[in-house]
């Protein structure tokens, strides 16, 4: 359930300040294979074997994370394994705990043995040459128990810095009542979507089709979705172009709502945001799978009136794209890397730990876990009785492949509201919202050694 709230609070402008040393470390540092064993040292190698080993010999670490489930996680990991100790913190969610990651990176101490991170927010540790290259461990070989969309998220540049925790293919969360209310079709294709927000306001003008207030996770989930890759990365040289087709295609869609004022402009994950969400005031969010954990927790009042749709598309082709998601990393600052690398290893594929983990929310990137009849028989009164993870399934293996984070995306998080942010504050074209990120970020790029174009 990583991905339910992080979008919310990417925009902690402490972040860019500490960021500035882990983006000028991955531009300048030649890198090595990231194969530490056990020592920490950068020198050592391991191998599968040391693994088991590892767990038989015991002792301890440290695991920095924020997921609800993880309490319940380690206590099942060690009474599986009573001679190892988790010392569990929760280090703040997102970008606070990516602040003292990179403090305790750049100080050389202080770091955490496994370290949860989102998709996004893991090019960057990765490229700062902190996290462990998990391949030596031989945990490459794990790769057909995920989807595609995910195993591609923790695999770059050869390297393996994580096995996926959870997933969030995007679909459309709708409010049956007020659709049927309205006399609106559930909408299959963008077009359809605009002209539903349309119908949906002049009958009701408190009544929006979705709440968009500009998040920068949003944004370049629906640009992924559209086909767009303004992101380009090749070692140090980066080109970002958000005139790139797909990006156009998205924007083009959703200036109609942002210009038009057919978006509700409550912020979201406020109580406001879920008042709205349970009295029908916003109609539909297209969002992750990891949705109906937060709408069953915390929308009482829209019980009965939500249901799944695929998302719409822009041609009939089915496509979607991810939103939220993490993974679990391996420190280099590790003194016990391959205790670490084995406590990865089960905690996101022992199904002891998925278990866990989905009961509390999360969504799978297991691809077994998304198969079983158990999960696709799932249909929460909530829902009207819909199987609603047969939507969700079908998402996962929808994902467009291809897509690329810069390699200093957290930074390029936290200045969004001060660039694309001011074109929802304004009701105006996103292109010049865009354009001004784009600028924003080619800038920074270079000053942190990056080669980079747009």
């Amino acid at each position: 359930m990583t991905g339910t709230r992080t979008t919310a609070v990417r925009r902690g402008l402490a972040v860019a300040a500490a960021l500035l040393a882990v983006t000028t470390a991955a531009a300048c540092s030649g890198g090595d294979d990231a194969n530490d064993g056990g020592s920490g040292s950068g020198s050592a190698t391991g191998s599968a074997s040391d693994l088991d080993a590892a767990l038989e010999k015991g002792g301890a670490i440290t695991y920095w994370t924020w997921t609800p489930s993880a309490e319940a996680q380690v206590a099942a990991f060690e009474k599986a394994y009573p001679k190892v100790d988790v010392n569990l913190v929760n280090a703040g969610t997102n970008t606070e705990e990516y602040t003292k990651l990179q403090n305790a990176v750049q100080a050389g101490s202080g770091a955490p043995d496994v370290v949860q991170v989102e998709y996004y927010a893991l090019p960057q540790f990765a490229l700062s040459d902190a996290l462990v290259d998990l391949r030596q461990y031989g945990l490459d070989s794990l790769e057909s128990k995920y989807t595609p969309s995910t195993w591609n998220a923790v695999n770059f540049g050869g390297k393996l810095y994580g096995l996926p925790q959870d997933s969030g293919p995007m679909a459309l969360f709708y409010n049956k009542t007020v659709f049927d209310k309205y006399g609106i079709a559930v909408p299959t294709t963008w077009d359809e979507y605009v002209a539903a927000a349309k119908k949906l306001h002049a009958a009701d003008p408190t009544k929006y089709i979705t709440a968009d207030t500009g998040d920068s996770g949003f944004t370049t989930s629906m640009i992924w979705q559209a086909g767009g890759h303004p992101i380009k990365v090749e070692g140090t040289d980066v080109t970002i172009d958000f005139n790139d087709p797909g990006t156009q295609k998205w924007v083009s869609t959703w200036n109609q709502l942002v210009e038009g004022k057919l978006l509700s402009t409550i912020p979201g994950w406020t109580d406001d945001w879920y008042k709205a969400l349970g009295d029908g005031t916003i109609a539909t969010l297209p969002t992750g799978a990891w949705m109906p954990g937060v709408l069953q927790g915390s929308v009482a009042a829209g019980s009965g009136h939500w249901r799944v749709a695929p998302m719409p598309t822009y041609d009939g082709t089915p496509v979607t794209a991810e939103n939220g998601g993490s993974t679990q990393s391996v420190v280099k600052q590790s003194k016990n890397q391959a205790l670490a690398a084995a406590f990865v290893r089960w905690l996101n594929s022992d199904p002891a730990s998925l278990e866990v983990f989905f009961s509390s929310g999360g969504f799978p990137s297991t691809v077994d876990d998304l198969n079983s009849p158990e999960f696709l028989s799932t249909a929460p009164a909530y829902f009207g009785g819909q199987k609603i993870n047969e939507v969700l399934k079908q998402a996962a293996g929808e994902v467009a492949p291809g897509w690329s984070y810069l390699p200093f995306q957290v930074y390029a998080n936290s200045i969004y509201n001060d660039t694309v942010g001011k074109s929802y504050v304004e009701s105006s074209d996103l292109s010049k919202g865009l354009a001004s990120w784009q600028s924003a970020l080619v800038q920074y790029g270079n000053q942190q050694g990056f080669k980079v174009t747009g």
